[in-house]
């Protein structure tokens, strides 16, 4: 399975999953898997099936995206992309991206001259970075309050 692309939703479509979005919301949360009902939206015959709970979750956070007028993009885990992507994912530049890569921040691989970030190590840096611009931002805070800044 490749990478999953949902175009930005039209007005319709949008209206389609925000009430999709309110019914499955109404069922709840489960911890384990969920049974749904689902069929073609031209009629045709309904179905049930067991959907696993990450599945449900996924599902709830995509209708969740579109609801709001927005595209969503399904990467696999063990994905690899290309320079201009993964910078598109951090949204950065891309010489910016390849300045981190030879830093040895993201680890990557060369395929001939190009260079392959795998998604899960581009995430793990994004949570990294994140981790520590709030601890930089927790730490000036507490300086600012020491000082009387009014934070």
């Amino acid at each position: 399975m490749g990478t999953a692309l949902v175009e930005a939703p039209s007005p319709e479509v949008a209206e389609a999953a925000r009430n999709a979005l309110r019914v499955l919301e109404s069922v709840g949360h489960f911890h384990g898997d969920t049974e749904v009902r689902v069929g073609p939206d031209e009629g045709g015959e309904a179905v049930r099936v067991v959907v696993p709970r990450g599945a449900y979750e996924l599902l709830l956070e995509i209708l969740g995206h579109m609801a709001i007028g927005n595209a969503v993009t399904i990467v696999p885990i063990n994905a690899e992309l290309t320079t201009q992507q993964a910078a598109d994912y951090l949204n950065v530049s891309r010489p910016y991206l390849i300045g981190l890569l030879e830093a040895g921040k993201i680890e990557y691989r060369k395929v001939g001259t190009h260079r392959r970030i795998k998604f899960a190590d581009l995430m793990r840096f994004r949570r990294e970075d994140e981790t520590a611009r709030r601890a930089d931002l927790d730490a000036l805070t507490a300086e600012a309050q020491e000082l009387g800044l009014g934070y």
